[in-house]
């Protein structure tokens, strides 16, 4: 017994010593080395009219970081109190150099509608520096200031990161110039919502505001990804913040550096994500791809012959698991060029062959049109659904050949993503679509299915179609 209790003994201190041994990791020589080339990133913004023309009476200046705080406290100075007057609004980020001659990469929200750009480097020298283009939808925006023989950043692989890798971001928290905080990678390709563009990697570093536009560097000293924005409550850091990819970085800067603007390719259509209840009833194995709502007229898709309905599973041979990677992909391809499409349609694969338009620099949607729902008078349908048949005027109208207008919604309808004055276009079930033209029509297909079963609607809101899944059918027939 004793025998054995001096080997578990002997075999916890090696364990112990060998753990000991390894430690933490030391981030001290990657900061020597690659922190002379991180910047503190100011900028001036005049707003127009916004200030008063007398003296504060906080005991700060406008630009101190107090004095928003404070100034929540004190009453209204009212009308008449003083001239509005030109107000300077000052903000803070990070960045970092590329190129010994002054190339510094940044997010685009750093510089956006700044007047004046300073950058600040480790040795106190301080250059005003000109934005050669900036890209909303990546968040990144490239500088040059007029200088030689800088310091720059080693770039990496960011597809080489793996989950749980120590990472490490140098930048200017709350004006803290070249602050050091470290984490782990907690995920990688993350998309997020109104974000469709980038496979951020999200991290635990600790991100606060003005390390916007700072490096986040991997125990290489390599560059892996530039620290963008956070997941918070507060305002503050809670544990969740995300950066933009390297690689992606350096394709956006390559293009700014070369047109002052960013091409990306687009192909026309609208598309949803494939839930579990949608891919059941477009007789999918299991959710994956891209579901195509509506597409748009004179669109590379129409051209191509992609319908609503179909599934994208593949876009010039990379595979499409969530509908999140589609805008990106398709972003990412250059204008002109011609791809080949896996769809899924009606249970069966199939490819098109499509060409690639360029997306308009200033992408704005139109508002959507809403029916006028009419008052609901007859009884609902097993779905819970009160319709009625669209008149030859308003079929005109809306430029469609069928489809029933939604009067009112009852019962487990009222939980899915319908509103009064909705089109119902189509039910789809195991991979086939069935077009709507009368109530009595829609009763009939209903009538096929099973008490409890799940029913997928194509549905019309003003400009656009999206498919709906009702869950659990009523038991009457």
């Amino acid at each position: 017994m004793k025998r054995l209790l001096s080997i578990v003994f002997a075999l916890f201190v090696s364990v112990g010593a060998a753990a000991q041994g390894r430690g933490l990791p030391d981030f001290t020589e990657l900061v020597d080395k690659q922190g002379p080339a991180v910047v503190n990133i100011s900028t001036t913004q005049v707003v127009k009219g916004q200030g008063r023309g007398m003296q504060s009476p906080l005991p700060f200046d406008e630009d101190d970081p107090m004095f928003d705080l404070f100034r929540r406290f004190m009453p209204p100075q009212g009308p008449g109190r003083g001239a509005p007057r030109d107000f300077e609004h000052r903000s803070l980020g990070s960045g970092f150099i590329l190129s010994a001659d002054g190339y510094i990469l940044t997010n685009a929200h750093v510089v956006d509608a700044a007047d004046e750009v300073v950058v600040k480097l480790t040795d106190k020298r301080e250059f005003r520096a000109k934005v050669i283009g900036a890209d909303k939808r990546t968040d990144v925006a490239l500088l040059k200031i007029e200088a030689s023989g800088l310091p720059t950043v080693r770039l990496g692989d960011p597809s080489a990161l793996k989950v749980g890798e120590w990472v490490l971001a140098i930048g200017s928290p709350f004006g803290f110039d070249n602050s050091v905080t470290a984490g782990i990678v907690s995920a990688k390709g993350r998309s997020l919502p109104q974000e469709n563009y980038v496979p951020f990697i999200q991290t635990d570093v600790a991100i606060n505001p003005g390390n916007s536009g700072g490096p986040l560097f991997n125990m290489k000293g390599e560059v892996v990804g530039i620290n963008s924005q956070i997941y918070s409550r507060s305002g503050g850091f809670m544990g969740i913040s995300f950066a933009i990819p390297i690689d992606l970085a350096i394709d956006i800067q390559n293009q700014l550096k070369a047109h002052g603007r960013v091409s990306r390719g687009r192909m026309g259509v609208v598309i949803q994500e494939v839930t579990k209840e949608l891919a059941e009833s477009f007789g999918l194995a299991r959710p994956q791809g891209a579901l195509v709502s509506s597409v748009e007229k004179g669109g590379p898709a129409e051209k191509a012959g992609i319908e609503p309905g179909d599934v994208i599973l593949k876009f010039d041979g990379k595979a499409i698991g969530a509908s999140s990677d589609l805008p990106r992909i398709v972003g990412m391809t250059r204008p002109g060029t011609s791809v080949t499409v896996g769809l899924w349609r009606k249970g069966a694969g199939k490819e098109v062959s499509l060409v690639v338009a360029e997306m308009p620099v200033d992408d704005k949607q139109a508002a959507a049109r809403t029916a006028k729902p009419k008052p609901a008078e007859q009884a609902a349908n097993r779905l819970g659904l009160v319709v009625s048949e669209l008149t030859p005027e308003q079929r005109k109208e809306l430029r469609v050949s069928g489809g029933l207008l939604i009067e009112d919604i009852r019962g487990n309808a009222a939980r899915a993503d319908l509103r009064p004055g909705d089109i119902v276009l189509a039910v789809i079930s195991k991979g086939t679509t069935t077009e709507l033209r009368s109530a009595e029509q829609f009763n009939r297909v209903l009538a096929q299915f099973d008490k409890g079963a799940n029913v997928t609607l194509l549905v019309r809101r003003g400009e656009m179609q999206t498919f709906v899944t009702i869950k659990g059918v009523n038991g009457d027939k």
